[in-house]
């Protein structure tokens, strides 16, 4: 499909007639030959070459031609490509994966019914929720004794998939971090201009070795508008370091206006990102492009070649005639009388 960069040029096309109808054309006088032997000339029926009005008529069909094409070109027509869209990430989302020493506690199953470390349960199960989170920038951060970026904001949710499956039970340190975990992630989010943000923490023990206490994280969350959902994994029952408090991640989700989850198998951590996946709705923006091309090279390469072949004709019409005309009559003046002979071949 053909479109203008510039349509209103196009009303430049009747500007030659427009000019022709309110600025006459200038006449100036010109100076003319005497000749004292006419009547000889038309005695001898020697004609002058008439120009042809079809020759005329020619000229102003191929000077309007030329004209529109140039006008079409200075309106710089363009080809509509086809169009190209592509889906804007409306949310980031970070996710929190413990890697403490309780992690490797062997209380959970894989797909296939085998038993598994919580760790692998959560490879498993996360690395299937990330593949539904198209139109989501996701970014994952471990932590242990303190917290690490493993993989920033990114929409290649397989680089995070890949990335989730090589973290390892200790890599962080043997203890939990939580609330430095999200310290992290706040400080992460300064950076984030997407509408929505939310962070999903995912832990089996105890906070032990933060520096900032999750509730205190937690209220600064909620005033940066981060929505923390909280996930607790693995026995209830334990006592010591590695005990759930449950409280505190409650308390953490719902400073925020996030809810806390509870999975004990995983089945239950299932279930859990799918209520995650319905509580995350997300409205996927998509930016729509059509590029387009310039085509304004061919009407200017048409207008050059209609008039060097116009040219052309002319100059071969005007020597065709003048030929024509030399090979019928041939005038000569007499030297001795200063007369003109007109000779016939």
């Amino acid at each position: 499909m053909w479109v203008f960069a510039h349509p209103v040029l196009l009303a430049l096309l009747p500007l030659p007639l427009i000019i022709r109808w309110f600025i006459p054309p200038s006449r100036q006088p010109r100076p003319a030959v005497r000749v004292p032997f006419l009547p000889r000339l038309v005695a001898s029926q020697v004609q002058p070459i008439a120009r042809s009005t079809s020759t005329g008529r020619s000229t102003q069909a191929v000077t309007w031609t030329v004209w529109t094409l140039l006008v079409i070109a200075l309106a710089r027509p363009q080809v509509l490509q086809p169009p190209i869209e592509r889906t804007v990430p409306t949310r980031d989302l970070l996710l929190l994966v413990d890697l403490s020493g309780s992690m490797q506690h062997e209380d959970f199953t894989d797909a296939s019914g085998q038993t598994v470390d919580r760790l692998a349960a959560v490879k498993e199960v996360l690395g299937e929720f990330l593949l539904h989170r198209q139109g989501d920038r996701v970014g994952l951060v471990v932590f242990g004794n303190s917290p690490f970026l493993q993989v920033p904001f990114s929409t290649d949710l397989e680089l995070s998939r890949r990335l989730l499956e090589e973290t390892a039970v200790g890599m962080a340190g043997p203890r939990t971090a939580l609330g430095d975990a999200i310290g992290l992630g706040i400080e992460l989010f300064k950076r984030s201009d997407a509408p929505a943000k939310t962070m999903i923490a995912l832990t089996d023990g105890n906070d032990n070795a933060s520096a900032v206490p999750p509730r205190e994280a937690a209220r600064v969350a909620r005033d940066r508008q981060i929505t923390i959902h909280t996930i607790a994994m693995g026995d209830p029952t334990t006592v010591g370091e590695e005990k759930i408090d449950e409280e505190e991640l409650k308390s953490v989700a719902k400073a925020t206006g996030g809810e806390m989850f509870l999975a004990l198998d995983r089945g239950e951590l299932a279930k859990v990102y799918q209520q995650l996946d319905e509580i995350e709705t997300r409205e996927e923006k998509t930016i729509r492009h059509q590029p387009r091309r310039d085509v304004y090279h061919v009407p200017v390469a048409a207008a050059l070649l209609l008039s060097f072949a116009a040219c052309a004709w002319s100059l071969l019409v005007g020597r065709v005639k003048r030929v024509a005309a030399d090979s019928q009559t041939r005038l000569r003046v007499n030297p001795r009388t200063f007369e003109l002979e007109v000779t016939e071949t």
